[in-house]
């Protein structure tokens, strides 16, 4: 009987100190040959002051980035993925999070609402050792940055008369995750979870790094990727009298000439500017 006793409360010790050695180490050794200290100073370089007077031109366009495409795999990098950071700074309330049914940011999220967001609906397979069978299984799964595929940006492309420069102004950010039959289990869309509003957002996004293909030492951070255009995009929306995007009038090679139109359409009137 004491025998029994001693096992069960060794047994119990185990289970109580397993989640303590499962916990990272408040003084774990440094992971690179040197101290890094970049990007705990970083700051995000404010942008010149745009004066209305001085907008000859602007046209806002929305786009879509995909993180499938090879030059846009860093979005999706598994250590840190753009979607973590984007949930990690919503959910610690730096920045508020925004209706996905409208991008102009004036209906904002409560926790409650964003929280519905971090978890889907999946069907599992569960086997039965006994009888051998298969049964599927409905599950709320926890949120996965995999998930997340697409990133939409609303951006606003202005002429600038005072330094005569067409610039890039980024208005705001989207991602979308994947939608999930229930049933199947099989992606039958994409959803956009909420939008965010990229000015608020630059200050955290600066100190957050990128993964480099080229060269470790050379530590980008997402504020970098986004102002220095280090991505491939496809232009879905421009503004328009009947405020419709592109798959509502081409679909197919037609919506990808139209994309690539509209983005010829800001060179075009750029290069026409000027006369040589």
């Amino acid at each position: 009987m004491k025998t029994l006793h001693s096992i069960l409360s060794f047994g119990l010790a185990l289970c109580l100190a397993g989640p303590a050695v499962a916990q990272p180490l408040a003084d774990a050794p440094r992971d690179r040959a040197y101290e890094e200290l970049t990007f705990e100073e970083r700051r995000a370089i404010p942008y010149d002051k745009l004066r209305e007077a001085d907008v000859f031109w602007e046209k806002r366009m929305w786009r879509v980035i995909d993180f499938k495409e090879k030059m846009n795999l860093p979005f999706a990098y598994p250590k840190l993925p753009l979607a973590q950071v984007l949930i990690d700074v919503v959910k610690s309330g730096e920045v508020t999070a925004y209706n996905p049914l409208s991008d102009e940011f004036d209906i904002p999220y409560t926790s409650e609402q964003v929280n519905g967001k971090l978890y889907r609906v999946d069907t599992i397979t569960v086997f039965d050792p006994d009888t051998y069978e298969e049964t599927k299984q409905v599950v709320n799964s926890d949120f996965d940055p995999v998930w997340v595929s697409k990133l939409w940006i609303k951006e606003d492309w202005i002429f600038d008369e005072e330094t005569s420069t067409i610039i890039c102004r980024i208005v705001g950010i989207a991602p979308v995750r994947e939608l999930v039959d229930e049933a199947s289990g099989i992606t039958i869309g994409d959803e956009l979870m909420f939008w965010l509003h990229y000015p608020s957002l630059r200050e955290f996004l600066a100190t957050k790094p990128v993964f480099n293909n080229f060269n470790d030492a050379v530590r980008l951070s997402w504020e970098d990727v986004f102002e220095m255009r280090l991505f491939s995009s496809y232009i879905i929306k421009e503004s328009n009298v009947y405020d419709r995007t592109v798959e509502n009038y081409a679909t197919g090679i037609d919506a990808v000439l139209e994309s690539e139109r509209l983005k010829e359409k800001i060179f075009k009137f750029e290069h026409e500017l000027w006369e040589f």
